[in-house]
Order: C-alpha cells, then structure tokens, then sequence
C-alpha cells in the first residue's frame, strides 16, 4: 500500500502554530480562503472556478 500519508492531502495545507490555524497554500482570488489552487508544473488551477495563474520562470 503506502508509505505514509499524501504529502498534498487537505491536511498538508494548514498548520496549527502557536494555536492559531495557518494556511499554507496558496487561495483562489476569485473563491476565497479555504479554496485552494492546484500546483502544476506550469501553472496554479482552482478546481472550483478554473481560474489560471500562470508561474513564473525564475
């Protein structure tokens, strides 16, 4: 089966730090906290809405 938790599950995105709640990733503009967009290799998708940023080549 698995070695371990998905390191990109729903978990993975918040942190719990001095008990306050942290979000990591990175929200939808259009959506809002909570709404996450998915990190491709060329771009971030919402798979809400299907709004699109393109990254950029640093």
């Amino acid at each position: 089966m698995s070695d371990g938790p998905n390191p990109h599950s729903k978990h993975s995105k918040y942190d719990t730090s001095s008990g306050e709640l942290v979000r990591k990733g990175v929200s939808c503009p259009k959506c809002g906290p909570g709404v996450f967009l998915g990190i491709h290799s060329d771009r971030m998708v919402c798979g809400k809405c299907g709004h699109t940023e393109e990254k950029q080549n640093d």
